[in-house]
């Protein structure tokens, strides 16, 4: 929000324009000039001239304001709170009011509110996916650095705070956008009939001046009239409050669609757009990983797809589920059946070192037995049959890999101990999961109805180039997409060996980018 002194500036601010310039110029002709020959000031055209420059400018400013506050709200609701470490006392504070040096506490759910380091601790789980559009979290432990704007997906810790504000990771490429300052069409339509009009009158009135006073002698008040008419009837008064009353009322209708816009004319801007970039993950996908059932790869005979992702499923937690579980649990029509005619002995939880999550259950039965999923590598290297499947699960590893799907595998064994300390039977791999964050259900139908209005949709993640690639065939794009590295100048084969500007110009997007590589591409693209 603005604060009240800089309020009437920022009013002042809707009078500052070519086609104002004209208009106040007449208002002072009115009031000063015509005041002469005998006769008052002109106060009626002063006063109409005066009333239609602050009817402009009112409305302006209305708009912007109200759009402003709606930021300023939204920004207010979204700014963290955090815990901190002050006078041997921990308290709840503003995130803003963070220093370097700071303690903080970090656990499930929070918000990390500055660039920080973890101190001694378990690892956390961090879900960088507003930084780096990765869907799945990372593992951070004592010693690394966690970025404000990121989430604790798993895990509690104290760290200290090194960087604030702009100094801070996200803050930095926020100051980018938030420095730039760039002249709109909109601005530039405008100012260039404002000159024209100016340049045409200043004619106008000189050839009229030149003929009135010295050719057909009139009096000073008369030519003043007719030097008036030229002044206001030379510029398109009504136009700027028609343009602000018909943005003002596009801002309004976005408004109740859940846009907040923050300067009217970036309504005529993006009406004007023939590039969009996009980010991917939430974006263009739904930012929730799922399986895709028909990629399902079954190694036991005995099973079937729906058999592998029951199994799964029973290895996934049903409260506080990580990314992976809601994936597997959502798979069934009903979460309950993970649990369903089973009863639950012990539940392993994933952690860095294992790399997977395992469960040792009872069966109505009365038999027990175990399930696990994880990454699988270790899931194969549990397994009694690891010689014989290797090459093949290491193959379909890779497939999935090229078309950027995360593979999960999973094992199952027979507990004959019936206690959960045993190590029981062989472990069996039953299967391989295909993971992917899908594509929102309207992304494709848009990307199609902006091509086919001449708008080039590029994308621009930090997801990895073959999750990119594979989003990207999925909803009609190209696959003309290259790493973030190529900005850069590094890793250009011959085919890619073409200056920056004509390789964003031509590329479908671009991967593992960070938010000043955004910034670099939309700039270089303008």
């Amino acid at each position: 929000m603005l604060k009240p002194d800089y309020r009437f500036l920022v009013f002042l601010g809707f009078m500052w324009n070519p086609l104002s310039w004209v208009m106040e110029a007449a208002a002072i002709m009115a009031i000063v000039l015509a005041n002469g020959g005998g006769q008052g000031p002109d106060w009626q055209d002063f006063v109409g001239i005066i009333c239609l420059l602050i009817i402009n400018s009112t409305i302006s400013f209305i708009e912007e304001n109200n759009a402003g506050n709606a930021a300023s709200a939204l920004m207010a609701r979204l700014a963290p709170k955090t815990r901190v470490l002050r006078d041997g006392q921990w308290q709840e504070q503003d995130a803003a009011i963070l220093v370097p040096g700071d303690i903080v506490s970090i656990k499930l759910g929070d918000i990390i509110p500055a660039d920080s380091r973890l101190l001694e601790g378990d690892s956390l789980k961090i879900d960088q996916s507003a930084l780096t559009g990765e869907s799945l979290p990372v593992t951070k432990r004592t010693g690394d650095e966690v970025y404000s704007g990121s989430t604790c997906k798993h895990g509690e810790i104290e760290a200290v705070v090194i960087a604030t504000g702009v100094n801070s990771f996200f803050g930095k490429a926020a100051h980018l956008v938030d420095s730039t300052e760039v002249v709109g069409h909109f601005q530039k339509v405008l100012t260039a009939i404002g000159n024209f009009c100016i340049c045409s009158i200043a004619v106008g009135m000189i050839l009229e001046i030149i003929v009135m006073f010295p050719v057909q002698h009139r009096s000073y008040r008369d030519g003043i009239n007719n030097l008036l008419v030229l002044l206001i009837g030379g510029i398109p008064i009504a136009m700027p409050t028609v343009l602000s009353v018909t943005l003002a009322i596009g801002s309004h209708r976005l408004s109740q669609q859940g846009a907040i816009t923050k300067r009217m004319t970036a309504i005529e801007e993006m009406a004007g757009m023939d590039v969009l970039c996009s980010d991917k993950t939430g974006t263009l996908t739904l930012n929730r990983l799922t399986v895709d059932r028909n990629l399902i790869e079954v190694f036991n005979k005995d099973m079937d797809k729906d058999m592998i992702v029951m199994l799964a499923a029973r290895a996934s937690r049903l409260e506080n589920q990580d990314a992976i579980d809601a994936a597997i649990v959502n798979m069934l029509a009903d979460p309950k059946e993970a649990r369903e005619n089973i009863r639950e002995v012990h539940f392993l939880p994933f952690n860095p070192v294992d790399k997977r999550t395992a469960i040792t259950y009872i069966d109505s039965d009365g038999n027990w037995y175990r399930a696990s999923k994880g990454a699988p590598e270790q899931i194969l290297n549990m397994s009694k049959e690891k010689a014989e499947i290797a090459g093949k699960v290491h193959v379909i590893i890779e497939k999935f890999a090229e078309r950027g799907l995360r593979s999960l595998g999973v094992a199952f064994q027979e507990v004959p101990e019936k206690t959960k300390e045993s190590p029981g039977g062989p472990w069996t791999f039953c299967g391989l999961l295909p993971l992917f964050d899908p594509p929102r259900h309207d992304s494709a139908e848009t990307i199609r109805r902006a091509l086919n209005l001449g708008v080039n949709v590029k994308m621009i993640t930090g997801d990895q180039l073959a999750i990119a690639k594979e989003t990207g065939r999925r909803l009609g794009m190209g696959s003309n997409m290259y790493p973030s590295s190529t900005l850069l100048g590094r890793d250009r084969d011959e085919h890619e060996a073409l200056p920056v500007d004509q390789l964003i110009e031509e590329a479908d997007g671009f991967a593992g980018v960070f938010p000043e590589h955004k910034y670099e591409i939309v700039k270089i693209l303008h």
